[in-house]
Protein backbone atom coordinates (compact mmCIF):
# COMPACT_ATOMS: atom_id res chain seq x y z
CA UNK A 1 0.00 0.00 0.00
CA UNK A 2 1.57 3.61 -0.96
CA UNK A 3 -1.65 5.46 0.21
CA UNK A 4 -3.88 5.25 3.23
CA UNK A 5 -6.56 7.64 5.08
CA UNK A 6 -5.92 9.57 8.53
CA UNK A 7 -7.62 9.79 11.13
CA UNK A 8 -8.35 13.53 10.11
CA UNK A 9 -10.92 12.28 7.86
CA UNK A 10 -14.00 14.35 7.73
CA UNK A 11 -15.84 11.74 5.64
CA UNK A 12 -16.56 14.15 2.79
CA UNK A 13 -16.75 11.78 0.18
CA UNK A 14 -14.51 13.64 -2.32
CA UNK A 15 -11.70 10.96 -2.66
CA UNK A 16 -14.09 8.08 -3.58
CA UNK A 17 -15.13 8.37 -7.30
CA UNK A 18 -11.76 10.12 -8.00
CA UNK A 19 -10.00 6.71 -7.32
CA UNK A 20 -9.10 4.95 -10.60
CA UNK A 21 -8.94 1.61 -8.96
CA UNK A 22 -11.81 1.78 -6.70
CA UNK A 23 -9.47 1.18 -4.13
CA UNK A 24 -11.25 3.46 -1.68
CA UNK A 25 -14.51 2.50 0.48
CA UNK A 26 -16.96 3.78 2.97
CA UNK A 27 -15.93 3.10 7.06
CA UNK A 28 -17.39 0.27 8.27
CA UNK A 29 -18.34 -0.75 3.93
CA UNK A 30 -16.90 -4.45 3.44
CA UNK A 31 -14.94 -4.44 -0.33
CA UNK A 32 -14.71 -7.41 -2.91
CA UNK A 33 -11.11 -8.25 -3.97
CA UNK A 34 -9.10 -11.26 -5.20
CA UNK A 35 -13.02 -12.72 -5.69
CA UNK A 36 -14.00 -12.59 -2.27
CA UNK A 37 -15.38 -9.95 0.42
CA UNK A 38 -13.68 -8.96 3.16
CA UNK A 39 -14.09 -7.14 5.83
CA UNK A 40 -13.77 -3.07 5.91
CA UNK A 41 -10.28 -1.51 7.27
CA UNK A 42 -12.33 0.93 8.91
CA UNK A 43 -15.19 1.28 10.59
CA UNK A 44 -15.27 5.04 10.90
CA UNK A 45 -13.51 6.65 8.23
CA UNK A 46 -13.44 6.33 4.54
CA UNK A 47 -10.31 3.75 3.99
CA UNK A 48 -7.85 2.69 0.92
CA UNK A 49 -7.33 -1.18 0.25
CA UNK A 50 -3.51 -1.54 0.08
CA UNK A 51 -3.78 -4.13 -2.57
CA UNK A 52 -5.71 -1.77 -4.97
CA UNK A 53 -3.75 1.47 -4.32
CA UNK A 54 -1.29 2.35 -7.22
CA UNK A 55 -1.05 6.03 -6.42
CA UNK A 56 -3.21 6.22 -9.30
CA UNK A 57 -0.35 5.29 -11.83
CA UNK A 58 -0.65 5.40 -14.64
CA UNK A 59 -3.99 7.44 -14.96
CA UNK A 60 -2.49 10.57 -13.54
CA UNK A 61 0.91 12.38 -12.28
CA UNK A 62 -0.23 12.20 -8.95
CA UNK A 63 -2.79 10.65 -6.61
CA UNK A 64 -5.90 12.47 -7.02
CA UNK A 65 -7.69 11.25 -3.51
CA UNK A 66 -4.60 13.70 -2.19
CA UNK A 67 -5.06 16.09 -4.47
CA UNK A 68 -9.16 16.56 -3.62
CA UNK A 69 -9.07 15.80 -0.17
CA UNK A 70 -9.71 19.05 2.20
CA UNK A 71 -7.91 18.20 5.37
CA UNK A 72 -5.04 16.39 3.64
CA UNK A 73 -5.95 12.88 5.29
CA UNK A 74 -4.68 10.90 2.15
CA UNK A 75 -1.35 9.80 3.32
CA UNK A 76 2.08 7.90 2.20
CA UNK A 77 1.58 4.86 4.52
CA UNK A 78 5.18 3.45 2.66
CA UNK A 79 6.93 4.36 -0.03
CA UNK A 80 6.77 2.09 -3.61
CA UNK A 81 8.49 2.38 -6.57
CA UNK A 82 6.92 3.73 -9.84
CA UNK A 83 7.37 0.00 -11.14
CA UNK A 84 5.82 -1.52 -8.37
CA UNK A 85 2.83 0.54 -8.79
CA UNK A 86 2.28 -0.20 -12.40
CA UNK A 87 2.38 -3.40 -11.91
CA UNK A 88 0.13 -3.74 -9.57
CA UNK A 89 -2.53 -1.59 -11.99
CA UNK A 90 -1.69 -3.96 -15.07
CA UNK A 91 -2.51 -6.30 -13.18
CA UNK A 92 -6.09 -4.69 -11.41
CA UNK A 93 -6.29 -3.24 -15.47
CA UNK A 94 -6.00 -6.56 -17.39
CA UNK A 95 -8.18 -5.42 -20.39
CA UNK A 96 -6.42 -1.96 -20.04
CA UNK A 97 -3.19 -1.36 -22.70
CA UNK A 98 -1.11 0.34 -19.34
Amino acid sequence: MSLKISDECINCGACQPECPNEAIFVGGEDYDFGGKSNPALSQDFYYIVPDKCTECVPFHDEPMCASVCPTDSCIKDKEESKDTLLARAKTLHPDKNL
